[in-house]
């Protein structure tokens, strides 16, 4: 079987895959452009993109920038409690492999968060955005605050925190009664 003229006794898609057409050129395509595209608008914006040269950023838009960025970064927590709170609802109030290794990660990821606030945000700040940083750090710590409630509410859930009067029965005095009953025949 030869590639330039393969033998007319094969199916039409072998000899079409030996023999593909010619490809045809730009102007010759017989498919319009989509609605909305001119070919005169795209060289326009090319011939403007290349006149043009891009400036850096000035500190002040850099600034404006960092503060948006810190805010995101401040507010992530806040995405992820939904997120947290079904995943708690849904591994249930049992005492499992399953549901202990969620509480510890619910627990564990904030606690590591608060440890490293300032870690976080030294990126973000600058002389000029320090004295709006606190606030966003203010909002990250309150976050990762939520989040550890959602945590101990559903280790309060699971039935491990001492909220009861039994939970504390080795610290309680045995009561003396006033009177006793003894049964007589």
């Amino acid at each position: 079987m030869t590639t330039t003229n393969p033998n007319p006794s094969y199916p039409s898609w072998v000899r079409e895959l030996h023999s593909p057409p010619n490809p045809k050129s730009k102007s010759a395509s017989s498919i319009r452009d989509p609605p909305g595209f001119s070919a005169s608008l795209t060289g326009k914006r090319a011939q403007l993109s290349k006149s043009q040269p891009h400036k850096p950023p000035t500190p002040e838009e850099t600034d404006i920038l960092k503060v948006k960025k810190s805010w995101e970064v401040a507010l992530a927590p806040a995405k992820q409690l939904p997120m947290n709170a079904i995943m708690m609802y849904m591994s249930g109030n049992s005492l499992q492999i399953f549901s202990i290794m969620m509480v510890f990660m619910l627990f564990k990821n904030p606690l590591q968060a608060l440890m490293q606030t300032n870690a976080v945000f030294t990126k973000y700040e600058t002389p000029r955005t320090r004295g709006k940083m606190w606030v966003v750090k203010a909002v990250y710590v309150l976050m990762n605050l939520v989040a550890l409630g959602l945590g101990i509410w559903k280790v309060n859930g699971m039935g491990l925190l001492p909220t009861t009067r039994s939970d504390w029965l080795a610290w309680e005095s045995q009561r003396e009664p006033v009177e006793r009953a003894v049964f007589a025949f």
